[in-house]
C-alpha cells in the first residue's frame, strides 16, 4: 500500500471542500503521465495540504478513472460530467476547460472518509521542488515536526 500527498493551489480553497464534502473527487490534469498516474490503488491514502502549508487532511481512495488521449471535447465531456463532485461550481467550468483544454491524460480520484489530522509538515528532498504529488511507501519517511 502506498500514501500519498497531494499539494493544493491555496487559492482554489479546495481543501475545506474536501473535508464539507462539497469535493468528493481529487483530478489531476497531465500533458505527461505524472504521478499518482498508475501508481494509486482504492484503499490507499491520501494526505492533503495547502501549498506552504503543513498537511492537515486524510482520506482513503475509493476508487480510480483514468483518462488518456484527450482532445478538447473530451476535456468539456470530463468536466461537464464529474465537475460539480470535483468541487466546481457550474459556472467556473469554461474556467477550469481554458486550464485543462491542452492535457493529455486525466485522472480522477473518488475520496473516501475525508478528515481533520494532527497538522505535519513533510520533506519534499528528491521529490522535486514542483511536485505537487508525491507517492511514498510509508508517510511517516516524510514527516517532519
Amino acid at each position: 500500500m502506498t500514501d500519498h500527498i497531494a499539494i493544493m493551489k491555496k487559492s482554489w480553497n479546495l481543501t475545506e471542500k474536501i473535508l464539507t464534502r462539497e469535493k468528493t473527487i481529487e483530478s489531476r490534469w497531465y500533458k505527461n503521465k505524472y504521478p499518482p498516474w498508475n501508481k494509486i490503488k482504492p484503499g490507499e491514502t491520501i494526505y492533503f495540504k495547502n501549498s506552504g502549508e503543513p498537511v492537515t487532511i486524510k482520506t482513503e481512495v475509493e476508487k480510480v478513472l483514468q483518462f488518456s488521449d484527450l482532445n478538447k471535447n473530451k476535456v468539456e465531456e470530463i468536466l461537464e460530467k464529474y465537475g460539480a463532485e470535483d468541487g466546481i461550481k457550474k459556472e467556473k467550468i469554461q474556467e477550469f476547460f481554458s486550464l485543462f483544454k491542452d492535457k493529455k491524460y486525466c485522472i480522477l480520484i473518488y475520496l473516501r472518509n475525508p478528515e481533520k489530522i494532527i497538522p505535519f509538515g513533510i520533506n519534499k528532498k528528491g521529490f522535486g521542488l514542483m511536485s505537487a504529488w508525491l507517492c511514498v511507501d510509508n508517510i511517516e519517511r516524510l514527516k517532519i515536526n
